[in-house]
């Protein structure tokens, strides 16, 4: 079956492709992974479910090892909303016909993700990594990364093995010497850092902006712009309290990701946590992504990142 005729056939149950009126959801179903630190403390507080009942919209969570995933799900109608996925994820999204929609941004971090590599590592530049076995996310804001850092020292994907593993599991091929490399985020990133002493070979200042998304359902958005105005009032006032607050925050946060405080506090200074409405102009890096990817044979079409819908929070 064809990309274009799967996406077709999958938006067929979106009430306003069947002429139908779209209806407010009982219940706002988000998607989201170990390292969303913003969905993760209004997870634990509760404060997002006390804003919802004035909406008489109930919640509930659905957590996923990594971005992709989540983005099928979310197209499949089995939740309606994304916490913070990288950069790259709506563009695998969008290449394979999702219905989504942007709602908000984490603005930029790039600090926040690198290539480590083991503290004995004789390799000092990307350009070492030539013919080396390199850990990555498939569609994961590292795998971005590894394209930029390594056009940035002259060479291609293919000049690497690429391992696509999930972040547990790269880690431990570091340590193993199942890999050379392995492309990381936070908080992951700062972990290897101050547990195992790994060495950060290039970091994504100046090669990737590493601006995290909040995505819905297009027919889930048509339906319900009261529910996500109180998603993105609560995320942002979380981000800035973070922000504030970082030894209380980092106290909050170290069991639920079961690192040591110090840790959470450090990978946290790496991430803005500044959550603002999308905008067509801030985009532009997401068309970046969608070449490369595409140059390399990684994306199965070219798209336009242009064409992805973009929510906007109410005037306050």
């Amino acid at each position: 079956m064809s990309l274009s005729r799967r996406a077709v056939l999958a938006g067929l149950a979106a009430p306003a492709l069947l002429g139908l009126p779209a209806r407010a959801a009982a219940t706002l179903r988000i998607g989201y992974q170990r390292s969303s630190t913003l969905v993760a403390l209004l997870r634990q507080d509760g404060s997002l479910e006390a804003a919802l009942q004035a909406q008489s919209t109930g919640l509930s969570w659905h957590e996923f090892t990594s971005g992709l995933p989540i983005m099928e799900a979310l197209n499949a109608g089995q939740i309606d909303v994304s916490a913070d996925v990288a950069d790259t994820v709506p563009v695998f999204a969008q290449a394979a016909g999702a219905g989504i929609t942007y709602v908000a941004q984490e603005a930029a971090s790039p600090e926040a993700q690198a290539i480590l590599v083991p503290a004995g590592s004789p390799a000092r530049t990307v350009a070492d990594l030539k013919g080396k076995r390199v850990a990555l996310t498939k569609g994961a804001g590292n795998h971005f990364l590894v394209l930029a850092a390594l056009k940035e020292a002259g060479l291609s994907f293919r000049d690497i093995v690429p391992a696509y593993l999930t972040p547990a599991d790269g880690r431990a091929a570091l340590a193993s010497g199942g890999v050379e490399a392995w492309a990381a985020w936070d908080p992951f990133l700062t972990a290897a850092q101050q547990q195992t002493g790994a060495r950060i070979l290039r970091d994504g200042t100046g090669l990737s902006l590493y601006k995290r998304y909040y995505l819905a359902a297009d027919a889930y958005v048509a339906a319900n712009g009261p529910v996500l105005g109180v998603l993105f009032a609560k995320l942002a006032q979380t981000g800035a309290w973070v922000k504030a607050n970082s030894a209380e925050a980092a106290a909050r946060l170290s069991p639920l990701w079961r690192l040591e405080p110090d840790i959470v506090v450090t990978a946290n200074a790496h991430r803005s946590y500044r959550v603002e409405p999308v905008t067509r102009e801030g985009l532009s890096e997401q068309q970046t992504i969608a070449d490369a990817f595409r140059a390399e044979g990684l994306l199965p079409r070219s798209v336009d990142t242009t064409a992805l819908g973009i929510w906007a929070p109410p005037v306050r």
